[in-house]
Order: C-alpha cells, then structure tokens, then sequence
C-alpha cells in the first residue's frame, strides 16, 4: 500500500492501518510517499513558530478517541513535572512531534506485520501496472501497490484573486508556510515596515503573530483585509459541551435549514448564556446536512454563508485573540473590508497596494492568508490532476461541489461510471465537497480509520464465512450478511436488515429495537439469533416478549440452521433464563471471551441502565469493559461504555471527554449520554447538567428507552440547585405514575421522593430543632409515594431479584412508612443465600425501621456501619448516596450536627452544591450559638 503524504491525514491513516495489520495478523508492505523529511508535518502541523498553535484544545486533539488523555498525557511526558492541561491549546508543531512518535511506536508495536518506509518523493500519478497498480513519482520512479491512500491535503495556497502586478512581485508571498517565507519578512529592515495582510481567518492569526513579535521591525504596523473584514470568533478558556440538535424534521432546502440553524444557536445561547456549545454541536450534524441539499443550495451556501459559519466554527485561541486585541488597541494591527485592486513597486523595495475603494498603503510586503484554493481542478497538482484526466475507461476520479475535492464511495475514489474501480482512497480536505466539514483532526481521524479497514477490507479480507458454516477467502462472492459488527448472520438479507437495525436502536438505548429484531423473526423464522436476542431481552431488560416462546423458537432454529457463535450464544440466553444466576453468568462470560465482537451478549453483561450486567462487583465490571478495548477500539459504543466506567472509577475529566467523543460519533448514543450526565452531577456542574440533559432529551434522545431515568437525573440536578418547584414540576410531568411504571418507577421516583423529603420537607423541622435556622421555609410538602407502590408488582417490594432493586424496595417502603413491609423485607434478606442482601442490605433496613421509630442514634450507627460495603449493591454513586442522605437526616435528628457538618463539608469540597451548601450554612448558627455559650 502507499500512503501519499504524511502530514495530519496520512500519518493517522498509517497509525490505523499499522493497528489494523497487526489485529487481523496480516502482512502489509506500507510506502510513504512524501518529500518532507519526518511524518506529520504537513502544511498544518509543520510551522517552526511556538506561536501557532492548535486552534482545538488538547483534549480534542488525541490520535485515538478511546484514548482522549492520549495527546495530554503525551505533553506531560515531554514536561516531566507538569500538570495535565487538557484546555491547552499546544503549538501546532509540538503536534507534529507527537503524530511522528505515535506512528514509529505503532509500527514498532506491529512488528513483522508491516514493513514501513518513507520515500522522500512526490507523487505524480496513479496508473495500471500488469494486475496491479503503480505510483509514479516526479524524479521517475514506479512504486507498484495493491492499493492507495491521498492524503495530501490542499497541498497549494490560493492566490488566484492576486492581481499580475502583485503576483509576479518579489515583495508577494503567496504561501507563508513555504519554509523560510516568513523569516524573510521578518529579517527585513530596508523597505517600508509596514505589511499587508490579505484574508482575516485563522492563518492570518498566525501570520500576524509571526510578524509582530521578537526579532521583527518595532515600527511594524500589519493591516489585515479580506472581503467582509471580519475575524474568527474566540475560544472560551473552558469549552462548554456541545449541544448536538436533533434534525430529523429539520427540512431538506437550504433556506429552511438555516433558519432552524438560528433557531437552535438562539436557544441554546438563551439556556446556556454562549453560542459555542450550539456552534459544536450542530458541526456534527454538518455532513447530514449538507447531503441533504442539491447542487445549486450547496453554491448558494457557499457564496453566502459560508463565510459566517466560518467565523463561528474556526475560532482563536483565547491567549492569541488576547495579543490579537493588543495589537489592534495600540494600533499595530487594523483589521477591515477591503481586496486588492493593483500594486506597483516602490523604489526602495516594498509595493504600492491600491485596494478596491481607492486608498493607496505603501507596504514591505503582501502576504497571501487566503487559505488554500479549493478547487482541486485548478491546484496545478500533478496527481491531482492525474486522477481526474480522461483515460480509457474513463477516470479514475470525479470532482463533487464546486470541484471541492472527489466523489467517493466512503473514501474509495467513484469514477464517472458510479463504480469504485481503482483501489484509490481520498480523506481529509480532499472529501470537502461531499462532507463539507471534513478537514479538522477530530473527523480525520476517524475517517483514517474508517480508510484502514476499508483498505484492508479490499485488498487483504478476513476469511468469510458462508451458510452452512464452511471457511471461505475473504474474497469469496457467496457469503452471509453480518451485523453491525460484523459477525455473520444465518438468515436472509431481508431479516438481516431489520434485526441489525433493532440491534443499533438497543445499542444508541432507543425504543423499538425489540419491535425491529421480531419484526426480523417474521421475517425468517428460522433466524436463530434474533429469536434468541428477544428472549434476552425479555429476560435481561423487561422488554415486551414471550421469554419461554422465544427461546423455543431460538433452540428449534438453532437446529437446522446456525454456526458455533449463533449457537453458543443461543446456549447461554438459555442458561441465563433457566439456571441460578452465577452458573447463567458464567456461561455467558465463556462466551463473550470467545465472541468478544458479539455486541448483545457484552451489552447484556456490563451493568447499564438497561441491564443490571454479570455482577455486582465494580472491578469486575471494570475489567470486563477494559479488556474490550482492543477488539473494538473507537467503536461509539464502546468508548460510551468506557466513559461510563471512568465516571464510576472518579477519572471524571477522562469520562467526559470520552463521552463527547461517542457522542460525536452517534449523537444518540445514550449510553454517553448517561455517563457524561453523572460527570457533571459528580463535579457539581449542577445547572449546566440539567440544561445540557433537558437539550439532549427534546433532541437527539427523543426516541430514548430510558427517559424517566434521564429526568430522574436533571431532577437530582435541580434538588442539588434547591430549585424545588422545578423538581416539583418535573415529577408530575415526568416521573409521576403512569408515565412511569414498574422498576424504573421503584429505583428513579420513589427514591427522588424519598431524597426530596429528607433534604428539603423534612430538614427544617429536623435541623430547628437541633439548633439550626430555618432553610427551606414555603417550599411546599412532597407528593405522596403511595400511587407509586400500589402500581407495584408486590413481587419488587417484597422477592426483590438484585441487591440494587432491594435497596430501592426499602427506600420506597420507608418513604410510605410502610414498617409491616420493611420488615418483612428486612426477613427476605437475611434468609437470603447471596451475601450483599444478607450484610447491606438488611442492615439499611433496619436503619430504616428505626427512623419510623424515631431512633435516630440507633439509625446513624447502622447506616455509618454499612456505607464502605454499600457500592457492593452495584448501581452508582449517585443511585447509592440516598443511603448517605438518611444517614444525614438521621444525624441532624439526633441533635449532632457536628457530624452532619462533616459530612456536609466533605460532600461540598467533592461536589458542591447550593443546597448542601444552604444547609451547611444553616448548622453555622449552631456552631455561633454554641461559641456564644
């Protein structure tokens, strides 16, 4: 294979095709066709300034989404000492350092798998060679390969709108990131000191850092023009999350788009008080829109708004809009409206520029910050131009919009018949015209990815599969269609389709993938898999289905028709259903370590919302999702796992960030969604929680499965911001029966009532007579919990399944006052065989039965006793901190609200809140009265 250029998209494309090689054991021969002297140094990333920097924080920046501190971690080690700074925006060449370290570690890492080396060429065409294809480059050679990857950018600066006078002047620079180009300028000191600036984007910001800083003339002054005279808005010091919009109603005509644009920018700018996180979020929504317009929309789009959309999506730095504004407040930089018209030369060097409105500026020099052209007809690009010319059978590439790079099919070069017949892959600016949004690090590398596999895919495939079980070359013509994962599937394309669809819908937490996976047994009843995936689901989640029936029809499938993966996992849904948890458990982790890509079986197996997993036991379920790092990788499923189990492990900074990754990725992903909820309730970003999750619901998680478990979250938001009515409201709309029933309504209403009366209704009249003032004075009494447990199975409250349900089966008694049933529950659980019932469990109920009976010290010792074995009940730390709330009601009660405070105080340097904080400050009049004393 041959990789031609070696800046940002290339490099990440050789990083993953390395990886990939080395996964699959295959042997790859990699040639890197580039002149520049190391990898990752393309125009972006090779400047030798310090000043330029990335204008996305480091975070953002990492080479692997499911490693998002990789690229931070990486800047530490080159500082011994220094702290993390994943907000950082780093120099853009100390980025080049790291994608050149990054690929010479994986090649090392693959071994003899790939074979790597870096011919310091330039490549000038791509054409047949007997059965294979070849390279050419400019000094003649022929480098034959079985396939190619373009991934040279826009490797030539625009300045076709140069007048000839301008171009053809020695004072013109018409590319600053030519090696030594601007050392010129900045060397100077015998013409005019002043320099024209033509373009006002983010290279201009570079530029005029370059040559307003040490070593340039003192009396330099830079004036900046391009036609709308305006400059790129500004980072904030602290990006806010994106909010990503849901657009499946939004309209497919450009006007209307736009209009829904603003519509969401001006929403998400009233609810969060900033436009960026609306800016972020709809850039990933960019590529659906803009597959949604015709050709003549996509040319209004970019004669007119296109500029604005720019200003707002490619922002400064925040440290270099700072020296920007210096500049421009002492008068060394002026910024406007304007393009050049004509130019002459000076007599003692420099030119005379006129612009378009006559004015006259007698300059040092003209620099070009244009950007690059982006038309790739008209770049004078040998291979460029190679791909594109007329040859017999047509060419091997075709131009999209505004000739804004090629037509693809998923990166693989589409010719003008419509077929991908050259091994030929583009990525990166070279896909602008059917992607738009495309050329920054966070799409490339995932496309470099997406390019790996389709490579390998093509030229080297896995041995497939076929019906009836046998082996066969990966290039085989008859094979079975697989699932999302790619596992084969014993079934027919048509019920192929409908399951794989059923099974990305339990994947994003939709609803309706269980009515999709039996519309796919109808389909084929002989589908063995699918039958088997409702009878999970059923049994796993309490999905709508006939367990029994399901698995029959899974295990009478099985067999006439089926491979060994089909089957086994057809076993273990059936010692799930049937046999003693542990044994079901067992069996279903024998399977997954030998199917580690069946995504049902792993999802049924981690601890979720939707499935209560294998075990209880945190590290367990830690390792479980860690050790499937390598068999999924970026996969958004997986990082939204992942993310979800470093919020439980408190690397909350990690968790965040990996859950913006899934969820640029696949917006729906709710399994993201739910870990970056509990970020940002666990680091007290309270207000901003509850309105990211309220935008997140009414869009893109519209078609949740889980809802009342999200609103069960914005509402623990609005009790920690004592925005009690908003609780109030909440419930009622959300959270109250019979919008919500059955489990769901046990562990989320129940408890949120429980907690509301502890810390708000009830806390008054505790913490007065204690000593403290009054905190909540008119908030209201807490609806009743009663509708709640008479829409109960009786079985939940009194034959719980799992510590977890137990828990919240006490809470719920206890809320009612129910002591008959706590008691009886308490019995359940010491008869029980499974330890955390026997020595959690029942302990926090009769500390809860002792609160019904006012003994508060009796109480706070049980409960004080029980809290280092309470994450053994599973479930999070937020679902388990109801047990921490009684525990401070029960202190306050008895009187000792030196303890109370403690625990007050402890909570808010972790987690501040309003209302911890208003009751913390309501025990200081204790402590004053008692210093009185």
């Amino acid at each position: 294979m041959a990789i031609v250029g070696t800046g940002a998209s290339g490099t990440l494309t050789a990083v993953h095709i390395a990886r990939t090689a080395r996964s699959r054991s295959t042997a790859v021969d990699l040639v890197l066709l580039d002149p520049a002297d190391r990898w990752g140094r393309g125009a972006a990333f090779g400047t030798p300034y310090d000043e330029h920097l990335l204008n996305v924080p480091a975070s953002g920046m990492t080479a692997f989404p499911e490693e998002p501190g990789h690229f931070v971690d990486w800047r530490v080690r080159q500082a011994p000492g220094a702290v993390p700074e994943p907000n950082a925006f780093a120099p853009r060449r100390e980025y080049s350092r790291y994608l050149d370290e990054v690929l010479t570690r994986e090649l090392a890492a693959a071994g003899d798998h790939v074979a790597a080396r870096h011919l310091r060429s330039t490549a000038t065409g791509v054409a047949r060679s007997g059965e294979r294809w070849a390279v050419g480059t400019h000094d003649g050679r022929q480098v034959e390969v079985d396939a190619v990857v373009v991934a040279t950018g826009l490797p030539e600066m625009g300045a076709r709108w140069a007048p000839d006078a301008l171009a053809g002047s020695a004072f013109f620079v018409a590319d600053p990131w030519a090696p030594g180009a601007l050392e010129v300028v900045r060397r100077d000191r015998r013409g005019p000191a002043d320099v024209l600036v033509v373009g006002t984007g983010l290279t201009m910001v570079d530029v005029v850092l370059s040559l307003s800083g040490p070593g340039n003339r003192a009396d330099r002054r830079l004036l900046a023009v391009s036609r709308n005279g305006r400059l790129p808005r500004r980072h904030l010091p602290e990006p806010g999350l994106a909010v990503i919009p849901d657009i499946d109603d939004w309209p497919h005509d450009l006007d209307g788009i736009l209009e829904r644009g603003r519509q969401h920018l001006l929403e998400v700018r009233a609810t969060t008080g900033d436009w960026r996180p609306a800016v972020d979020g709809l850039r990933f929504r960019m590529a659906e829109l803009w597959a949604r317009l015709d050709e003549d929309a996509r040319h209004r789009f970019l004669a007119g708004t296109a500029g604005a959309w720019g200003v707002l999506r490619h922002r400064m730095p925040p440290t270099s809009a700072v020296l920007i504004d210096a500049l421009a407040t002492t008068g060394r930089l002026q910024v406007a409206a304007g393009e050049v018209a004509d130019a002459e030369p000076l007599p003692r060097g420099g030119l005379a520029v006129t612009l378009a409105d006559g004015t006259r500026h007698e300059v040092g020099w003209v620099v070009n910050c244009t950007g690059p052209g982006h038309d790739i007809r008209r770049l004078s690009n040998p291979l460029l131009d190679d791909l594109l010319r007329d040859r017999p059978g047509g060419a091997l590439g075709e131009v999209t919009t505004a000739g804004m790079g090629f037509r693809t099919t998923d990166g693989r070069l589409a010719g003008r018949d419509r077929r991908s017949a050259a091994p030929v892959w583009v990525l990166g600016a070279l896909r602008r015209g059917e992607l738009w949004e495309t050329t920054a690090v966070p799409e490339i590398r995932i496309q470099a990815r997406a390019v790996a596999t389709s490579v390998l895919d093509a030229v080297a495939p896995l041995p497939r599969r076929l019906e009836d079980g046998s082996l066969v070359a990966g290039h085989h013509p008859v094979a079975r269609p697989r699932d999302p994962l790619g596992l084969p599937l014993s079934t027919t394309a048509e019920a192929a389709q409908a399951f794989n669809e059923g099974l990305e819908r339990v994947l994003r937490l939709q609803s309706g993938g269980e009515d999709l996976i039996r519309q796919a047994t109808e389909l084929d009843r002989d589908f063995a898999v699918a039958h088997a995936a409702l009878a999970m689901l059923g049994h796993e989640s309490g999905a709508s289905c006939d367990v029994t029936t399901s698995l029959a029809a899974a295990r009478d499938a099985i067999g006439r028709r089926g491979d060994s993966r089909e089957a086994s996992f057809v076993d273990v849904v059936g010692r799930r259903v049937e046999e003693p948890p542990a044994q079901g458990a067992r069996a279903l982790m024998a399977h997954i370590s030998s199917y580690p890509r069946d995504v049902l079986a792993v999802s049924a197996a981690v601890p979720t919302i939707a499935f209560s997993g294998v075990t209880d036991v945190r590290q367990d379920a830690w390792q479980l999702v860690e050790g499937l790092g390598a068999t999924y990788g970026d996969h958004w499923w997986y990082i939204s796992l992942l993310a979800f189990t470093r919020q439980d492990q408190g690397r909350f900074e990690e968790a965040g960030l990996l859950a913006e990754s899934a969820l640029s990725c696949e917006p729906s992903s709710g399994h993201a969604v739910h870990a970056q909820t509990h970020v940002l309730y666990e680091t007290g970003q309270h207000d901003l929680g509850r309105t990211w999750l309220d935008h997140w619901v009414a869009a893109s998680g519209r078609a949740a499965s889980h809802r009342a478990h999200f609103s069960w979250h914005a509402a623990l938001h609005e009790l920690a911001l004592g925005d009690i009515e908003a609780v109030r409201r909440r419930y009622y709309s959300q959270l109250a029966p019979p919008t919500v029933t059955g489990v769901r309504s046990l562990v989320d209403s129940a408890s949120l009532l429980w907690r509301w009366r502890l810390c708000v209704a009830d806390w008054d009249p505790a913490a007065t007579a204690a000593g403290a003032g009054p905190t909540f004075t008119g908030e209201g009494s807490v609806p009743p919990v009663g509708p709640i447990l008479d829409s109960l199975d009786s079985s939940l409250l009194e034959r719980p399944q799992t510590p977890l349900i137990a828990l919240h089966a006490a809470v719920a008694l206890a809320a009612d006052g129910r002591a008959h049933g706590l008691a009886g529950l308490q019995a359940y659980c010491r008869a029980s065989d499974d330890p955390r019932l026997q020595t959690v469990v029942a302990p926090v109920t009769e500390a809860f039965l002792l609160m019904e009976a006012r003994d508060w010290d009796g109480a706070a010792r049980l409960l004080t006793e029980v809290q280092p074995q309470l994450d053994t009940v599973g479930g999070s730390a937020a679902q388990r901190e109801i047990v921490e709330e009684a525990l401070l009601f029960c202190l306050v009660s008895s009187g000792d609200t030196t303890g109370t405070a403690s625990i007050l105080d402890s909570r808010i340097h972790r987690r501040p809140s309003p209302l911890d904080r208003r009751r913390r400050d309501a025990l200081q009049h204790v402590a004053f009265t008692s210093d009185l004393a």
